[in-house]
């Protein structure tokens, strides 16, 4: 059978034909194994680099008979690009030799410039063609003497023994801890390029989901932490610095690095790995020498220094935690260059510790060794002038590394499918779990729900509730433990303290400070909310997350709030803007909820008044801010208090604040699906949601399927350019056919949309009964979508009265179907297809007797003057016809003749009547008037863009004058070659007509003559507030005397 047509042509190559050129000729002379070994290494960025091309590669291996049509089709229908590019590659390379090579020549010819696969190729060019020495690069082997290899291999044990386990909190231990194997443990990390230059960066745990989600849309390189010194970013450099957010897993990372290293799995290029603690180093407050430094920790070096000295280039120093380091190393001090107490040019010279750092970075100190540094992003701004090579930043997990984590989470794979469904199916929760300490607490918290059946609807849904059991889980393990809550409270003002001061550190005279004991922590349950780090020559106490700090600091504030104290805790707190107090407020707000609170058990019975003094400042902010939502910040302003009320999660407050508002406006909001989740929430909360504005504010398909559960409750739902996709309509459906939807209007303009969700969304529609305007204005969806939509226009039960379909490419061919379907429908009175190529044909099959139809909208459909007669003819049956567009299109006078007099004989009363951009003349003038006189309800009269010229204005103002509209508001007569001698009728007919509020005259030749008429204008016409006259020949002072009109009257706007 002859396969399908329809396939990915095949693409001419844009790699740079110099880089080519090149590459063919290594390949010509890389023999099969070299070339085996060389994808083995760059495999990770070779996904990578074709992830854009990948199903053009797919074709060319298919059409050179290396890979199948069915092995083609399934690269294909992989989930995304990611998945795809990585099933190729590893089915290439279970092929053979031949197909592999095959696939490398298939690469050369990418039709689109894809940096990071010039970046590679360049990168292996630069290694050279010699095999002997490429295949020592990939196996990262470098000769050391032999009377360096004992100390070596005995470096290598001791950092081995030093990192092998992974040493966890658990709360269900006797101990309070447990040992793991770190290879049993270790879940991959998604490292990306790049770092974030913040000195205040917003809680990680509130930050955008979609950042740890699209990462890999901004041509960002994954990078394995086996190649961090030799990603194509880096190529070959020697300072990497890695960023992360609190409990991401920097330490861990290092951890694992130091392991592999000492295990041989990676970079055995390095002779020596050195690696150091900020926090240690604290310790360390005076002069000392690198020397000194690493026979702190590694005193078997001491005879052999001078000699690692010799070949820095072997050597790999490691420095863990800049942002735990108390003294900082300021890189734009120029004093450390200039003042030789700071200067550090020698293993042997002494100065301080951050001078070490300093020089080693700067390459002043063992210049060609290699640095690998990790600190928190709010750090980073002290090494803006540094000499850094990478810049590289852990952003947690990726989908599969999650469920990886929780299987080797828990030993029965029953309970880790059940809390990983759990955590997926709460967007809040997933959004946790990209951080390995949140998967933690996510672990410890869930476990026991899924391991003793409690009762699901005690299952924690949101963060504080999360908090809340992990506490009282660990409190339920100590559950002899002696005034547990006098002891929390004491915890908490330490908590608040440090919250307060950014500080996450404690020593023991912040303790005693607090009425807390040293040794209260050697054991109990205190165990499980601290670590321990006695490492350090003074003992350093840690809550084992910031997150649990902040429960713990709120719960103390809650719990020992007086009189009006919460109010002032939330209006100080929210007077810092660098994020300190984000968590802490939303726990602060959470802890009000009436819903199950398990620590009740042991802390006793929350304070109600406290509940009520937060739902009264919940109550007035989010009222506040609904008031006004002009701005993009008082929106997200407003959206972050829906996450306060969706902490709170109490139906009445929800109700009383959000369920009675006319117009809930986000739109213009940058929405991630965390929001939408929020969202959805509260308007499930309330029983009726009026009119919700979520119009531009990039929703996604992601976001619609967190918002779709709330949707059936808005009557208004504004939903244009979200990118939806036909995808977001099937989600859409859902809520159409909900039996107590209560949806009248849907707005889905430009949203990608195309034929193939039309049969879906015209079965659901054909259920509903709630529907009443349907708007599809700039979508794709074509004649065949139209037919699909026909079938729901034919049902007797169709309540839809109007419907906009606008842009969306379609042509004579759907026109019939649509006035069949019209010759039935009963409910239909607003019908607009402009921007429709529907042509002259198209408009001739427009059914006759459309008694109900009040808005036909057909401007730039390509008519011409043609088909007026069949038009007009099918027009004047149009009873009730109240407004008209025929824009944009070549109608000419003799077309608007024929139009006008069939509106002038078939007694409609037009209220809009737009025909800008259709070829009027003054010769046509007289018709339009004669239509005009006639209808006394006139409203908006739109004849811009023609040439009326002054000859065809004083016949329409005699006409206005005569007649006197006592309704006409909006008249726009913009570009119409009018000149200084058409003012006077202009002012007479207007001063007749006082309704019209709103006058265009943009980009005619109105001169200086005539702007003492516009000033009378303005004054005699006593309800006109808008004057545009915008590109006429008025000069600088005459526009500045136009613009003082502005204060003449309230709300009066001139443009000029």
């Amino acid at each position: 059978m002859a396969e399908s047509s329809n396939e990915t042509p095949v693409p001419r190559s844009a790699v740079k034909t110099s880089l080519r050129i090149a590459f063919m000729e290594f390949l010509a002379n890389c023999d099969d194994y070299k070339l085996f070994r060389l994808t083995q290494f760059y495999r990770d960025w070779l996904e990578q680099a074709i992830e854009e091309e990948v199903k053009s590669i797919a074709l060319l291996l298919k059409e050179q008979q290396q890979i199948t049509q069915q092995e083609r089709l399934k690269v294909e229908e992989e989930g995304n690009k990611a998945h795809s590019s990585k099933l190729l590659v590893t089915l290439v390379m279970g092929k053979g030799s031949v197909p592999r090579r095959v696939m490398w020549e298939s690469i050369l010819k990418t039709e689109y410039r894809l940096p990071k696969l010039e970046n590679m190729l360049t990168d292996i060019l630069n290694k050279g063609t010699d095999i002997q020495d490429f295949v020592k690069f990939i196996r990262g082997c470098t000769e050391i003497p032999s009377h360096l290899k004992g100390v070596q291999q005995k470096h290598k044990e001791k950092l081995c023994k030093q990192t092998e386990k992974l040493r966890m909190n658990m709360i269900r231990e006797n101990d309070g801890v447990k040992d793991f194997q770190l290879d049993d443990r270790y879940a991959d990390l998604t490292v990306i390029s790049g770092k974030r230059k913040r000195k205040h960066v917003e809680h990680e745990l509130l930050s955008r989901d979609q950042e740890h989600e699209e990462w890999h849309e901004n041509q960002t390189e994954r990078i394995p932490t086996d190649k961090l010194f030799w990603s194509s970013f880096a190529q070959g450099k020697r300072s990497v610095v890695v960023s992360g957010d609190p409990g991401i897993g920097k330490t861990t990372m290092v951890q694992k690095i130091v392991h592999d290293w000492a295990t041989e799995k990676i970079y055995q290029n390095f002779q020596f790995v050195f690696s150091f603690k900020f926090r240690e180093l604290n310790d360390t407050n005076c002069k000392i020498t690198l020397r000194q430094l690493i026979l702190d920790q590694y005193p078997y070096f001491g005879s052999i220094l001078q000699e690692i000295w010799k070949h820095p280039e072997l050597l790999l120093f490691i420095f863990d935690g800049l942002d735990e380091y108390k003294d900082g190393i300021d890189f734009a001090d120029n004093r450390r260059n200039t003042e030789p107490k700071h200067k550090c040019d020698d293993p042997e010279t002494w100065c301080e510790v951050s001078d070490i750092v300093y020089a080693l970075i700067q390459r002043k100190l063992l210049p060609g060794c290699s640095v690998l540094l990790t600190s928190r992003p709010t750090t980073l701004y002290l090494l803006e002038r540094a000499e850094i090579d990478l810049w590289a930043e852990i952003r947690g997990f990726a989908h599969a590394e999650r469920k990886q984590y929780f299987n080797r989470f828990f030993e029965r794979q029953a309970v880790a499918a059940a809390v990983f469904k759990h955590v997926q199916e709460n967007k809040i929760l997933y959004s946790m779990s990209f951080n390995p300490s949140y998967c933690w607490i996510l672990g410890q918290t869930l476990g026991p729900f899924f391991i003793n059946s409690v009762k699901l609807q005690q299952i924690p849904q949101t963060i504080t509730e999360l908090y809340s059991y992990h506490i009282y889980n660990i409190l339920e393990n100590h559950s002899n433990i002696q005034k547990p809550r006098d002891i929390l409270l004491k915890i908490g003002e330490l908590a608040f303290a440090g919250v307060s001061k950014r500080k996450i550190m404690f020593r023991n005279e912040d303790l005693t400070r607090h009425q807390l004991q040293p040794s209260q922590f050697l054991s109990g349950f205190l165990m499980e909310l601290f670590d321990r780090d006695d490492s350090v020559q003074n003992i350093v106490y840690e809550f084992t997350h910031l997150t649990v700090q902040e429960f713990i600091a709120a719960l103390a504030q809650f719990l020992n709030a007086g009189p009006g104290d919460i109010g002032e805790l939330f209006e100080e707190a929210r007077k810092v803007e660098d994020g300190r107090y984000d968590l802490f407020l939303r726990f602060l707000v959470g802890l009000s909820s009436k819903r199950h609170q398990p620590l009740e058990k042991y802390l006793g019975p929350f304070p109600i008044e406290v509940t009520y003094q937060v739902n009264d400042w919940i109550q007035m902010e989010v009222q506040k801010r609904i008031a006004k939502t002009e701005s993009k910040a008082s929106k997200a302003s407003l959206l972050n208090m829906f996450h306060y009320l969706f902490e709170c999660q109490y139906k009445p407050l929800v109700e009383s604040t959000v369920g009675s508002v006319k117009t809930l406006k986000f739109n213009g909001l940058q929405m991630n699906p965390i929001d939408c989740a929020v969202l959805s929430n509260v308007i499930g909360l309330c029983d009726t949601m009026n009119d919700i504005d979520l119009q531009n504010c990039s929703i996604q398909c992601d976001g619609l399927r967190w918002l779709e559960s709330g949707l059936h409750k808005c009557r208004v739902l504004r939903l244009w350019n979200n990118k939806l996709g036909d995808s977001g309509v099937e989600l859409l459906s859902v809520a159409l056919r909900e039996p107590t939807c209560k949806i009248e209007e849907l707005q889905l303009g430009a949203n990608n949309l195309t034929a193939s969700c039309t049969a879906d969304l015209a079965s659901a529609l054909s259920e509903n009964q709630s529907l009443l305007e349907l708007d599809l204005t700039e979508n794709k969806l074509g004649d065949s979508g139209i037919k699909n939509l026909c079938v729901v226009l034919r049902n007797p039960a169709c309540k839809i009265k109007k419907l906009r379909m606008k842009a969306n490419g379609l042509t004579a061919a759907c026109i019939e179907d649509l006035s069949s379907a019209l010759s039935i429908n009963q409910s239909l009175t607003t019908l607009s297809l402009g921007s429709n190529p529907l042509g002259d044909a198209g408009v001739q099959q427009l059914p006759k007797g459309l008694c109900r139809m009040e808005e036909l909208e057909l401007d730039d459909t390509s008519l011409s003057a043609c088909c007026t007669e069949d038009l007009a003819s099918a027009v004047s049956t149009y009873q009730s016809l109240r407004a008209l567009n025929l824009s944009k299109n070549d109608l000419g006078d003799s077309g608007i003749k024929i139009v006008s007099a069939a509106l002038r004989t078939s007694n409609q009363q037009l209220e809009e009547l737009r025909l800008w951009e259709v070829g009027l003349t003054a010769s046509c003038a007289g018709d339009v008037a004669s239509v005009i006189s006639i209808s006394s309800s006139l409203m908006v009269l739109d004849l811009g863009g023609n040439k009326l010229g002054d000859r065809g204005m004083k016949i329409l103002c005699e006409a206005m004058e005569t007649n006197q509209y006592p309704q006409l508001k909006k008249l726009r007569f913009w570009k119409n070659e009018l000149t200084d001698s058409c003012v006077s009728d202009l002012y007479s007919a207007l001063r007749a007509v006082r309704s019209v509020w709103m006058l265009n005259l943009t980009s005619n030749n109105f001169t200086d003559q005539s702007v003492q008429t516009f000033h009378k204008l303005v004054q005699d016409c006593s309800n006109l507030r808008k004057l545009e006259l915008d590109d006429n020949k008025f000069s600088s002072e005459e526009k500045k005397n136009l613009l003082s009109l502005r204060g003449y009257k309230k709300g009066m706007e001139v443009i000029v």
